[in-house]
């Protein structure tokens, strides 16, 4: 059977995706900033905030507000995004780390949640303390709580290529690991906003602690993460 010509040069590495440009990041950081303000809000004062209030309170027109936004409870989203963002570099950088202690990827997953659960500074013990006052606002506000399950599916969808470049499962497997850690932290981070203020003893005043049980449970049948996938395997 003919096979097709090898080439004679490697092929040209795949150039490294453009940074952003200085509007994207006015842009983004322009979002981010509302997001701020409409957290804050929703939290102090639940559904009653209106597209207006966050858009004066973040400093902005309102014409400028629904530049960026369709809806008030479209806002939070930024927010939100900028934690599951923070908690895919823990997984990258975790699970670098990991490798050469032999580290399974069931354990990698379980330290980057943890960690993500875990504040490093005031700003992001803030940010953890806006989303338990959003998720309590989420209650009685059915659009506030459709952003917040649509972040997680982005999650899940995000965390299916990181997986399995980690795993020797296979794409099922992948995609259930996916869906475990994911539902691991989203209802650790539900349970400690309903139960817990955040700041006392004990396991519903501890959302790392939570994820880490959440984890545990959750991918206790899913043997691939029991494994780290190598180069021999998928060659």
């Amino acid at each position: 059977m003919p096979t097709a010509p090898r080439p004679t040069t490697p092929a040209p590495a795949p150039l490294p995706p453009a940074a952003p440009s200085l509007t994207e990041r006015r842009k983004a950081e322009t979002q981010l900033e509302i997001a701020r303000a409409a957290a804050a809000l929703f939290a102090e004062r639940g559904s009653a905030v209106t597209a207006d209030d966050i858009a004066r309170s973040a400093g902005v027109a309102l014409r400028t507000f629904y530049r960026y936004f369709r809806t008030k409870e479209d806002a939070v989203a930024p927010l939100l995004a900028v934690g599951v963002r923070q908690w895919l570099a823990d997984l990258r950088r975790t699970a670098a780390e990991a490798e050469a202690a032999g580290r399974s990827v069931r354990d990698v997953l379980e330290r980057a949640a943890r960690q993500a659960l875990t504040p490093s500074d005031e700003r992001a013990a803030e940010a953890l303390r806006w989303t338990r006052g959003l998720l309590r606002a989420m209650r009685d506000d059915p659009a506030l709580r459709a952003v917040w399950h649509r972040v997680h599916h982005d999650s899940e969808e995000a965390l299916i290529p990181v997986l399995a470049g980690l795993t020797d499962g296979g794409p099922a497997e992948v995609r259930l690991a996916a869906a475990a850690a994911n539902t691991a932290m989203r209802v650790a981070v539900e349970t400690w906003a309903a139960e817990g203020d955040g700041e006392g003893e004990g396991e519903a005043g501890d959302p790392a602690e939570l994820v880490g049980r959440g984890m545990r449970a959750l991918t206790a049948g899913l043997s691939g993460l029991d494994r780290r996938r190598t180069a021999e395997r998928h060659a």
